[in-house]
Parts: C-alpha cells; sequence; structure tokens
C-alpha cells in the first residue's frame, strides 16, 4: 500500500520558518520525483518546488531564494525548508511522488502565515 504522510504544518508569523516533511512507503523512492504543491482557498493547486531522482531541484518563482527542498533516499523522506514566510504563503501543502505515469498524493498538511 502507497502512503506519502505529510507533516509539519502549522501557524507562524511573517518572516517565520517552517520544516515540512514528507515520509513515503510502499514505492521505489529513489526512482520518483518528488513535489510540493500548495492550494490557498479559492485558487488552483500550484507547483511549489520539484526534486529529482538525481537530485535537480526547481521552483516556482514567488518562492525562489525562501524555499529549499531537498531528499533522504535513505529515509525515504522529503523536505521543504521554508524561510521568510509570507501571509501570501498560506495554504494546504501537499506532497507529490511522480514517476512515468504513476502519481501519488499525500493529505496535505495547513501552512498559515498570520500575526
Amino acid at each position: 500500500q502507497v502512503q506519502l504522510v505529510d507533516s509539519g504544518g502549522g501557524l507562524v508569523q511573517p518572516g517565520g520558518s517552517l520544516r515540512l516533511s514528507c515520509a513515503a512507503s510502499g514505492i521505489n523512492f529513489n526512482i520518483y520525483a518528488m513535489n510540493w504543491y500548495r492550494q490557498a482557498p479559492g485558487k488552483q493547486r500550484e507547483l511549489v518546488a520539484t526534486i529529482s531522482s538525481d537530485g535537480t531541484t526547481g521552483y516556482v518563482d514567488s518562492v525562489k531564494g525562501r524555499f529549499a527542498i531537498s531528499r533522504d533516499n535513505a529515509l525515504n523522506t522529503v523536505y521543504l525548508q521554508m524561510n521568510d514566510l509570507k501571509p501570501e504563503d498560506t495554504a494546504v501543502y501537499y506532497c507529490n511522488a511522480k514517476y512515468l505515469g504513476l502519481i501519488w498524493w499525500g493529505r496535505g498538511t495547513q501552512v498559515t502565515v498570520s500575526s
């Protein structure tokens, strides 16, 4: 059974930091591209950060220089370090695993940035 368990969200003040984690099981983690998406109320889900099986990373422009995605293949876990958080980063963040036509999603973790 495939599971992606994302965690680490919470309430943080503007300028603060959070680290999201996504633990995967039931897949050959090493070969999957791992991604973080987010969805704010009333908006479409958007791709925030991606890391390929060889460690190549990519980010949406709005988070470049503030967020960092990383993976630990020994732990089957992907992380999203989020620094200098802004109110517009408020959303539910979802972990995603992709390999060819196979796609798996976590249930999401809420991030709220507010004073």
